[in-house]
């Protein structure tokens, strides 16, 4: 039988039956509803069984009725240890100044975290809702009701459609909704639209402006893609040329990739240790000195104590220190010369751009020395080819 805390509640006792008849004695008491479990012969003499403490003041009439006689050899449950805490009063003290600072603890409003802001300032929102009476260490029943607090801070921050404020332990969440203003149009002057690189042109869209040159048309870095100039004569305006215009581009890269590589591996040796934390820093008590790991990586896990949903400022934090194991692993040409190329990919792409595509790969000359490969390598990249240039720099030269 499983024991509850409603037995441990009540005191449990374990006794040992000698004497009499025991079978008549535990069937007895059995089919009049006491509670018995763990019954068992220990000697042919001798039976043993648990039960609750208010069952065994029940047990009398069995023992006379039987002719047997009861020891008990184990204590356990809550009104033995009562009775002993009530020999060590500084420990209950102790006791009952924990959980009373505990709760105390529990209480108070330790954080409070401001999400969904991008333009209204965080330290403004906690000004606001100190003004209103909420700020860390303050007392839990000071605090106003989340949606009463949610209207007030609406009210001083115009800037925010929508306030909602929700309470998880000793944290309070203020979510804010801001207000969509329009985004204010930069001025810009007159402008055209020239090649950053030389390349082939692969597609043009002008929103405004005149294009001067056409899809397959090979292009110098400098030369005008969209005029910021337009009409004719005494008809001849400027604007702000825009549009897109993307083009095939090439580079050139001198590649090295090496045969050997040195990689980092996990032997399986780790050293542990523990730290307390109180109000968010840490207190080794743990794992002290330096471990021998010549390489090592460390892995933390904190653990916050709750207590009824609340998340209270005490925990533990377990740092685990795995020891890491360099080894040289051999690479084929193959697998060599695919590294070096996705390197140059990378390198490319991000120059330029996030819409860049690389549309083909050559490799012009290939040459394995000293445990290297040495790789001259073409890509040949669609990209956006526009650079901005003032009308004003160009009148002005």
């Amino acid at each position: 039988m499983k024991v509850g805390w409603l037995q441990r509640a009540k005191g449990i006792v374990t006794v040992q039956v000698r004497g009499g008849e025991p079978e008549a004695l535990v069937n007895g008491a059995l089919e009049d509803g006491l509670s018995l479990w763990s019954i068992r012969r220990t000697s042919p003499e001798h039976m043993v069984f648990s039960l609750t403490v208010p069952d065994f003041f029940r047990l009398r009439p069995y023992l006379r009725r039987t002719g047997c006689r009861v020891h008990v050899t184990q204590r356990e449950g809550l009104p033995f240890w009562l009775r002993k805490a009530g020999k060590r009063k500084f420990f209950l003290g102790g006791v009952v100044l924990f959980f009373t600072a505990m709760y105390l603890l529990s209480s108070l409003l330790w954080n409070i975290e401001v999400r969904g802001n991008k333009t209204i300032r965080t330290e403004d929102l906690l000004a606001a809702a100190k003004a209103e009476g909420v700020h860390p260490f303050q007392w839990e029943w000071k605090l106003p009701e989340p949606s009463d607090l949610a209207k007030r801070l609406s009210q001083r921050l115009p800037d925010a459609a929508w306030i909602g404020v929700e309470k998880k332990g000793t944290r309070l969440i203020i979510q804010v909704v801001e207000t969509k203003k329009p985004q204010a149009r930069a001025l810009r002057s007159t402008r055209h639209l020239i090649a950053s690189a030389d390349a082939v042109v692969t597609r043009i869209i002008a929103d405004k402006g005149r294009p001067v040159v056409h899809v397959n048309s090979r292009v110098k870095k400098g030369q005008t893609l969209i005029s910021g100039t337009i009409g004719e004569g005494s008809n001849t305006a400027t604007v702000v040329a825009d549009g897109e215009v993307r083009g095939l581009v090439w580079y050139e890269y001198n590649v090295v990739s090496p045969l050997v590589r040195t990689v980092n591996v996990y032997t399986g040796e780790t050293k542990t240790k523990w730290s307390l934390v109180l109000f968010g820093k840490a207190f080794q008590v743990s794992g002290y000195g330096k471990d021998s790991f010549a390489t090592s990586q460390t892995r933390e896990q904190l653990q916050q104590l709750g207590w009824r949903g609340w998340e209270l400022p005490v925990g533990r934090l377990k740092e685990t220190v795995m020891e890491l194991r360099q080894d040289r692993r051999q690479l084929g040409r193959e697998e060599a010369v695919e590294s070096g190329l996705l390197q140059a990919r990378a390198d490319v792409l991000s120059k330029a751009g996030a819409d860049a595509v690389v549309k083909e790969q050559k490799i012009l000359h290939e040459k394995t020395d000293n445990g290297k490969v040495y790789l001259k390598v073409l890509l040949e990249v669609d990209q956006s080819i526009v650079k901005e240039m003032p009308l004003v720099q160009m009148q002005g030269e």
